[in-house]
């Protein structure tokens, strides 16, 4: 779509367009924007300089290469460390599932397996063998998991980290790849101290206990800033999983963050909060890309091929939440009630029902407008895009709606 400025105005628009895209990224704390100071700074200097061109085409690659760009993780532990689980929880894959990581109670990582995310092909999770295994010696096995594609490891226990397993985060500090200490299955400690001491039981204090024995070891083993994430497998939002994925997204480069934190699953009002800032982020550059008009666009009508294009795009946004058709079976057979009950306290399910003598079209946009007339949507801004993109913002906004409901049905659960 293109642009309408006329050349007396057009440095006007330019820096409106320069001062909104500053105050929205200036918004955004630097450890979750999802293209890096130097790409923020080089759009800057484009818009400063009346360079749209130059500005959209630094979105652009930006855009391409966050679609793109490698996401690889390495899970490494002995045998019993709850690694598979791990690798199923992240995916949100259950342990019973085709394409599951193997569970056992005997090694089941004989050797190097990587496994897809369902959701995004570019995000990859390795299942690596516990170093110092018969076919993994401590001396080669960076060699031989060939270290250097990983972007950082997860060294994973339900016990105690062998030598070997800290002589690696060693080895792997010395190579400039980061590592995160991992101590699975703290919830079957919690359940077992409660059953035997219920009177003095004090599950804080436990798991105080329990982190400081690890970080004794780490720093009598010379670890530097040594940290340990004490998490369950199969209860996330417990424990130490939320401050993990904080400290992961914060370490990774600006560029892989949009799909990692897109990937995980809805396990806290923050978590869904996060998916929709770095979404919001996508959509506001895709929008910039695609060009700024000077005045609000007329809201018209849809042609079949714009409806086409949306339906697509809400299918799109209901299944990154969790709140698509696949999502909702498994939930309210968790929860143990009837999908269509789940269905009757979700909007998103409904934007794309019409009523009689209306065509979908219509009662998008009366949806739309009633959503600019609370919210402003990107009018907010300053900036004013094509229409397709204000639909983009009602469906995130209402999808981001139903995942929180769909997480307090949980919880109460």
């Amino acid at each position: 779509m293109g642009q309408v400025f006329s050349d007396a105005s057009k440095k006007e628009d330019n820096g409106e367009l320069l001062s909104s895209f500053t105050e929205c990224f200036k918004n955004i704390k630097s450890v979750s924007t999802i293209i890096s100071p130097e790409t923020i700074h080089s759009i800057e200097q484009h818009l400063k300089n009346g360079n749209i061109q130059g500005a959209t085409s630094t979105i652009r690659d930006a855009l391409e290469n966050i679609d793109n760009v490698p996401i690889n993780i390495a899970v490494t532990g002995e045998s019993g460390a709850g690694k598979s689980s791990f690798i199923n929880a992240l995916r949100e894959v259950g342990d019973d599932e085709r394409d599951a990581a193997e569970v056992g109670v005997v090694e089941t990582t004989m050797k190097i397996t990587s496994y897809k995310h369902p959701k995004f092909e570019t995000l990859i999770i390795w299942d690596l063998p516990g170093v110092g295994t018969l076919k993994f010696p401590p001396k080669e096995y960076l060699k031989k998991v060939e270290f250097q594609k990983y972007d950082f490891f997860i060294i994973a226990s339900a016990t105690r980290f062998t030598r070997h397993e800290i002589e690696l985060a060693k080895a792997i500090t010395m190579m400039n790849k980061n590592y995160y200490f991992v101590r699975t299955k703290v919830d079957f400690d919690i359940d077992n101290e409660k059953k035997c001491k219920p009177r003095t039981f004090d599950r804080e204090k436990i798991l105080e206990q329990i982190r400081k024995s690890y970080l004794d070891t780490f720093h009598e083993n010379q670890i530097g800033k040594p940290q340990i994430f004490l998490i369950s497998n199969h209860n996330l939002s417990d424990y130490d999983f939320p401050s993990l994925v904080d400290i992961l997204i914060k370490d990774l480069p600006a560029q892989k963050r949009h799909n990692f934190m897109l990937s995980l699953p809805n396990i806290t009002e923050a978590a869904i909060q996060m998916k929709y800032n770095a979404s919001k982020q996508f959509i506001w550059l895709e929008a910039l890309k695609e060009g700024v008009l000077a005045t609000i666009p007329a809201l018209k009508s849809l042609s079949d091929s714009d409806v086409q294009k949306l339906e697509a795009s809400l299918n799109h946004y209901r299944a990154l939440f969790g709140v698509d058709d696949k999502s909702l079976e498994l939930i309210a057979k968790d929860c143990q009630v009837p999908v269509e009950k789940l269905k009757e306290k979700l909007k998103s399910h409904s934007l794309l029902t019409k009523k009689e003598n209306e065509t979908l079209g219509e009662k998008l946009f009366k949806c739309l407008e009633k959503f600019l007339s609370v919210s402003g949507g990107f009018v907010a801004t300053g900036l004013y895009f094509g229409k397709m993109f204000y639909f983009h913002y009602l469906f995130l906004n209402t999808v981001i709606e139903d995942a929180k409901v769909l997480l307090r049905e949980a919880c109460q659960e």
